[in-house]
């Protein structure tokens, strides 16, 4: 008998995020143009020239121009990637919102030729910390309990992690943070919804939320998380991903026991012995 493949959690309601993303506006696009100039200095950094890249990101306008010739194409459960054709994968400011971010990753390596290069940048844990606790303890005071309304998100680590699950050589992970400061609450949430990146949880709560868990939201805020000039700092952290599809020509790590060397004589210091008990 064949067995069906479990179903990974449908935490993100997609067709809800295509709705906001629809209502997008341009100039509020910062975090998409960060990500993109993330991702040309990095390329500036490797010593290769790609001649079959692909970008998997949300929106296609902000990535065009970037390498000639790059295949684009939305981000959804199912990539739309050929087996081994492209020597370069980019899948940019979407895999926070993946419901099977390991599947992503596992779709992006099984598209690369041998030594075939992955870079991602997406939204890391702290992305919205102080908005997450305003909002948690107001709706606590006024309603007696919580709902989901900021998305979790990974942590580097965690990021790190997938990498290797997913079947890369040679991953690496690092964060750029960002702060932005706002004149209160309304303006951020105005700016999110004009990003694209408003709440699209699947639990998320589906009726109206009264005016009063916003204000004291504000207030809670501005308490905790205001600015010396007296504006509303919020936390935006993008983290990069790097890996290789596997490939024999790539350095491999040395069996233990089999160095030729001593540490000390590598390092040119002297060796001493621990002391007893040590």
């Amino acid at each position: 008998m064949t067995q069906e493949p479990m179903a990974h959690p449908q935490i993100f309601d997609l067709d809800a995020l295509r709705l906001r993303r629809a209502r997008r506006k341009p100039e509020a696009m910062f975090l998409h143009d960060l990500a993109r100039d993330e991702i040309e200095d990095r390329l500036s950094m490797v010593k290769r020239v790609f001649t079959n890249p692909a970008i998997i990101a949300p929106f296609a306008e902000r990535w065009e121009g970037l390498l000639p010739g790059a295949k684009i194409i939305a981000d959804g459960e199912l990539l739309d990637l050929a087996p081994q054709a492209h020597d370069l994968v980019i899948h940019v400011m979407s895999l926070h919102w993946a419901n099977d971010p390991v599947g992503q990753l596992i779709q992006c390596r099984r598209a690369l030729k041998e030594d075939g290069l992955l870079l991602v940048v997406t939204l890391g844990g702290q992305t919205l910390h102080e908005l997450r606790s305003a909002l948690a303890e107001a709706e606590t005071y006024v309603s007696g309990g919580l709902s989901p309304r900021v998305a979790p998100m990974g942590e580097i680590r965690e990021f790190g992690a997938l990498l290797q699950r997913a079947g890369f050589a040679l991953p690496v992970a690092d964060l750029v943070p960002l702060t932005v400061q706002y004149r209160d609450l309304p303006h951020l949430m105005r700016d999110l919804r004009d990003m694209g990146e408003t709440n699209a949880m699947t639990n998320r709560l589906r009726k109206p939320t009264p005016r009063a868990l916003f204000e004291l939201a504000d207030h809670i805020y501005r308490q905790n998380f205001a600015s010396e000039n007296g504006k509303l700092n919020a936390t935006f952290e993008l983290i990069c991903l790097t890996g290789w599809s596997p490939a024999d020509s790539q350095p491999q790590p040395l069996r233990p026991g089999s160095a030729k060397m001593r540490l000390a004589e590598a390092l040119k210091v002297p060796e001493s012995k621990l002391p007893d008990g040590a």
